[in-house]
């Protein structure tokens, strides 16, 4: 017995070795540079940022890429309320909605305002092909004007189906009046018909609707639908080009669009769900060129 406690103390140096080969790890974590630290935290909260999702992830954008042009470009800026990115040398701007949207507050959606950027319009809804009325429609183009907002609505096309009998059943459900913005035709679907049909009913729509109204439809189209089946055959028509997360809109050989759509993860105040947004291409005096007046609607 005496033997083996003699043997103890034998063995503390290495056990103290062990904790004091320990405590030198710690103090070399300890030295992390500062801005290491700042760096990975800002990171983290870019990762867990809700803009990083809606945006760099549904882009394709590089996280690196995404954090170098932050706040970097002037005429592309950040508009934190709203939650996107929205062009700068645009002065005019507005949302479309549908049933998607759900019941929307346009009081709130008037009063709102970041920096230079406020609604000025509202494309909403009305008709889909030959039998679908938004279930929100009518609320919406009542309660949208109310609330100082300049209307237009749209009617979603289906290209397997007669383009008169939609448009007969569009102004069935929409009575187009002095104030508002002139109709929209929403094309970006052939439907399983080839191009060629797709146009001829389309050019029935449009015919039917010019005939009712005195006025040309606004074709809406997504820029590369537009570019494929489109170009070339309503060139005397006013566009709205969909072309997302871009600080310009550039077309091929296509100058007639004036409404582009560039973004459809907006939120805006009095609306639960993220929105399209929307910039007009000139200016105030030309916006207003746009609006339907009773002389058109009495030719």
């Amino acid at each position: 017995m005496p033997t083996k406690r003699t043997k103890i103390p034998e063995k503390n140096p290495i056990v103290k070795q062990t904790r004091k080969k320990s405590s030198v790890k710690k103090k070399t974590r300890k030295v992390w540079p500062l801005a290491l630290k700042l760096v990975l935290a800002g990171i983290t909260l870019v990762l867990l940022s809700p803009f990083y999702y809606g945006y760099v992830l549904k882009t394709g954008t590089s996280t690196w890429q995404w954090i170098k042009d932050i706040g970097q470009d002037s005429n592309y800026p950040n508009y934190y309320d709203f939650d996107i990115r929205i062009p700068k040398k645009y002065s005019i701007h507005g949302i479309d909605v549908s049933y998607a949207q759900g019941k929307i507050d346009w009081q709130k959606v008037k009063s709102m305002k970041e920096g230079d950027v406020s609604i000025t319009f509202a494309f909403i809804k009305a008709t889909e092909g030959l039998l679908t009325v938004d279930p929100y429609f009518k609320r919406n183009w009542r309660e949208a004007p109310k609330a100082g907002i300049v209307c237009g609505a749209y009617h979603y096309f289906r290209p397997k189906k007669s383009g008169k009998q939609q448009a007969r059943f569009f102004l069935q459900t929409v009575n187009v009046e002095n104030g508002d913005l002139p109709v929209v035709v929403d094309v970006e679907t052939l439907d399983g018909k080839d191009p060629a049909t797709m146009r001829k009913e389309l050019h029935d729509f449009i015919v039917h609707i010019e005939a009712k109204t005195h006025v040309k439809p606004i074709i809406y189209s997504g820029l590369s639908f537009y570019q494929d089946y489109l170009q070339g055959y309503f060139d005397d028509h006013i566009l709205w080009i969909a072309h997302y997360y871009k600080k310009e809109l550039k077309t091929r050989n296509t100058n007639n669009w004036q409404f582009w759509q560039h973004s459809d993860i907006a939120k805006v105040n009095g609306i639960n769900h993220a929105v399209d947004f929307n910039a007009f291409k000139g200016d105030l005096a030309a916006f207003q060129k746009l609006i339907i007046k009773s002389d058109d609607l009495n030719r």
